[in-house]
């Protein structure tokens, strides 16, 4: 169990790695939109944001629907779930060890 949440936090920020893929996730936040628009802005190929979609698709970050010949495109917001838990995690032990070390200062400044 462990390592398939760790395997899929490290898919959600090796997604979220890439600033074209950031941009798709901006683009759909939206709504639903056929991968032909979405990849209208980009200068690349159709092959080269089809390959960015992938990568979305296997952090579950995105879902597509294939409708005919087109591709639709969704953001999936619960992709982003166990990423934010491990982000609210590490805050919390972070500030928490920076509140002691802030404590800590206070204590030696008081005994001067």
């Amino acid at each position: 169990m462990f390592n398939k949440v760790v395997e899929h936090i490290d898919r959600t920020f090796a997604a979220l790695a890439h600033p074209t893929r950031r941009a798709l996730l901006v683009a759909l936040r939206s709504g639903d939109a056929r991968i032909t628009d979405v990849a209208a802005p980009f200068a690349m190929t159709f092959a080269g944001i089809a390959r960015h979609v992938a990568v979305l698709e296997s952090a579950g970050l995105v879902r597509r629907d294939v409708r005919g010949r087109e591709h639709w495109l969704s953001i999936q917001p619960s992709g982003l779930l166990e990423a934010e838990h491990w982000i609210a995690e590490q805050h919390a032990f972070w500030l928490k060890r920076a509140d002691a070390f802030a404590a800590r200062v206070a204590r030696r400044r008081a005994r001067k």
